[in-house]
């Protein structure tokens, strides 16, 4: 199945090299799609070179930075038109490990329409964060998954595989959030569309070249979303009863 590799950029000059040459060492046979939101570093002029020489490796040029949901949507829209059977989301950080990818491509082909590179199932773990961090990320995944009913350790993870067929059916295009709490809304809408996830155990790494884009107004963000989405399945269920269905 062909599968594409969707990785949102701004300002990752420092990891761009590293991260193409390793997925496409650990995985030769993908498409790699940089989503780049005008890095004025030049990450896309390097992303586009590394394309001449290695092969597999496209750039979808964008003019300012709109939020990670919206680079994904852009850039699950472009590899599903270009042929993709497989879209994995990564980060450019070098915080996902291109070795597992082979993994989470596998368990889409044999089946998955989510594979998510989990860090809070056995063999899972979070490497070099400090306390409150780890505590913080598991409190808003269990918070997540309690108050939505998901069946999901790390709804919050940003490192996973769809099928294609999996996100048209969710109609991820009108998903709506665009920080910390877009992977969460992913998890929601493929459990409500009646999606097979699973989840895969992998190492997360934090970064270690360029700037972390995490926020106290991004995690805001995905608690006061996981809410929103409980009240509209909650008014969805009531109008469901009152129309006798």
């Amino acid at each position: 199945m062909r599968a594409t590799v969707v990785v949102p950029t701004y300002n990752e000059i420092e990891n761009i090299e590293r991260l193409i040459r390793e997925v496409l060492a650990a995985a030769p046979h993908v498409q790699i799609l940089v989503v780049d939101d005008g890095s004025p570093d030049g990450t896309a002029d390097k992303a586009e070179a590394l394309g001449r020489e290695l092969g597999h490796v496209s750039v979808l040029r964008r003019t300012e930075k709109n939020g990670l949901g919206n680079a994904y949507r852009a850039g699950l829209r472009k590899a599903i038109d270009d042929g993709a059977e497989i879209c994995v989301q990564m980060d450019a950080d070098m915080s996902h490990d291109p070795a597992v990818l082979a993994a989470l491509i596998g368990n889409v082909e044999f089946g998955a329409d989510l594979a998510i590179g989990s860090r809070y199932v056995p063999g899972g773990r979070t490497v070099d964060w400090p306390r409150r961090r780890r505590m913080l990320s598991r409190w808003g995944n269990r918070y997540a998954a309690g108050v939505l009913g998901l069946a999901v350790n790390d709804a919050t993870a940003g490192y996973r595989a769809y099928s294609a067929a999996g996100l048209e059916q969710m109609q991820f295009e009108s998903v709506q959030a665009d920080g910390y709490g877009f992977q969460v809304e992913m998890t929601y809408r493929l459990v409500s569309s009646g999606g097979k996830i699973v989840e895969f155990p992998i190492s997360f790494h934090d970064r270690t070249e360029g700037v972390s884009k995490m926020s106290g107004s991004i995690i805001q963000e995905a608690l006061v979303l996981v809410m929103k989405l409980w009240l509209s399945d909650f008014r969805g269920r009531r109008r469901r009863r009152a129309e006798g269905r």
